[in-house]
């Protein structure tokens, strides 16, 4: 079955980099940003077009980054230096002023090294450590209005709470249409596949967000018309759930080889997926309420929480994986991305005592180790199909 909704929203991905030339000579300004916590709300109220830069799976590039970081920086990172040394990917090329967040202290390197050497117009949002205090909670208050204010000299104007909520209201309406449109993912029709809702989240961060909206009320629509109640059951497929470090646009390479294993992807809590689409609840317009909205949401990786007990990430994890009925997770970590990595353990031991079991697969943009990545995978899927056929056989 195809949406017919998904072949529009491809085709305006491939004109938007000339849509956003035109816009930049009608006076407009773009914001190019990168991180977990930048509160593209504001960003938009401001009358900003807002840009997520984001970009993966080429291992070039990560050399040329190489150059400015050090080559013990995540490859995300130095993918994404490469790319403004060359700037010849359109959407950095459109970029007036970029927005980064400090979640990652990889990714405020990033901030540091492109502007110094690259002389972009740079803005950093702090993000506390311990976020989980008060004391967090006010200090992040007082920096998402710091951040506030430095968009606004950039915008000559000032931020007005009436724009914020229509901004706010926007937002909250594309959270609501994705997690809507995510359920048909991991159905049993299968009518709209993982992958496909993966790459409509992602043309969310370049789309004109009030069309992106329309496009995914359409999409929505057509779902509803093809399966009016989606039905999230285990089946003997084997149901794999994707964790762990960001899967940028143009990597692809562990997606194709759980594919090529025969895998099914049915969910993600991936921060360039679904996850900063939930729980994302803005109780008061204001650069505050804001703040505090991106906060209280499922933390981000990167950021220390000694409790397994109360860890918002791992009781988010929980609670996706039973939602998706997944049989197994794959817990993709990016070469020198620490944060990640460090967990990888922790969240592997409190998973197994749900009898979940997960694969760690720690790789890079190179292709050298696609044959070894291929094999594991193979095998974990393996070992998941036959443990599903023995439930199955139990239960009958």
């Amino acid at each position: 079955m195809s949406i017919q909704t998904l072949e529009i929203i491809r085709k305006r991905l491939e004109e938007r980099p000339e849509e956003l030339r035109q816009a930049r000579k009608n006076g407009h300004k773009v914001v190019g940003w990168t991180g977990y916590n930048v509160p593209e709300e504001i960003v938009h109220a401001l009358g900003f077009i807002p840009v997520r830069i984001a970009l993966g799976g080429d291992d070039r590039l990560v050399e040329v980054g190489a150059r400015y970081a050090s080559s013990k920086t995540c490859v995300f990172i130095r993918e994404i230096v490469g790319a403004f040394s060359e700037n010849k990917d359109p959407y950095i090329q459109q970029t007036d002023i970029l927005a980064f967040d400090a979640t990652c202290l990889q990714n405020y390197r990033a901030a540091e090294v492109i502007e110094y050497f690259f002389k972009k117009d740079v803005v950093v949002l702090a993000v506390p450590r311990n976020f989980a205090e008060d004391d967090a909670k006010t200090y992040f208050v007082h920096e998402a209005n710091e951040f506030t204010r430095l968009l606004e000299e950039r915008a000559g104007r000032l931020l007005d709470n009436a724009t914020l909520g229509e901004s706010v209201a926007l937002y909250n309406d594309i959270r609501k249409t994705l997690k809507s449109i995510y359920t048909f993912q991991a159905a049993r029709d299968n009518v709209i596949s993982w992958e496909e809702v993966y790459d409509l989240i992602q043309a969310g961060d370049l789309l004109d967000k009030k069309e992106y909206l329309s496009l995914l009320q359409q999409t929505l629509a057509e779902l509803t018309e093809l399966q009016h109640n989606p039905v999230i059951e285990a089946d003997c497929d084997s149901r794999i759930f994707i964790s762990g470090s960001l899967i940028p646009r143009g990597d692809r390479k562990l997606i194709s080889i759980i594919n090529l294993a025969g895998g099914r992807i049915v969910g993600d809590d991936l921060w360039s997926g679904i996850l900063p689409h939930l729980d994302l609840d803005i109780k008061e317009i204001s650069p505050a309420g804001v703040a505090l909205g991106y906060l209280n949401r499922t933390p981000h990786a990167a950021l220390p929480y000694l409790d397994l007990e109360s860890d918002r990430r791992l009781k988010k994890l929980h609670e996706l994986l039973s939602q998706s009925r997944a049989h197994g997770v794959i817990y993709h970590t990016l070469r020198y991305c620490d944060p990640f990595t460090f967990k990888a353990k922790e969240t592997k031991n409190v998973l197994a005592k749900s009898g979940i079991p997960l694969l760690e697969i720690h790789t890079e943009y190179a292709g050298s180790d696609y044959e070894a990545m291929k094999t594991r995978v193979e095998a974990f899927i393996e070992m998941i199909r036959i443990k599903s056929e023995l439930v199955e056989e139990e239960a009958a």
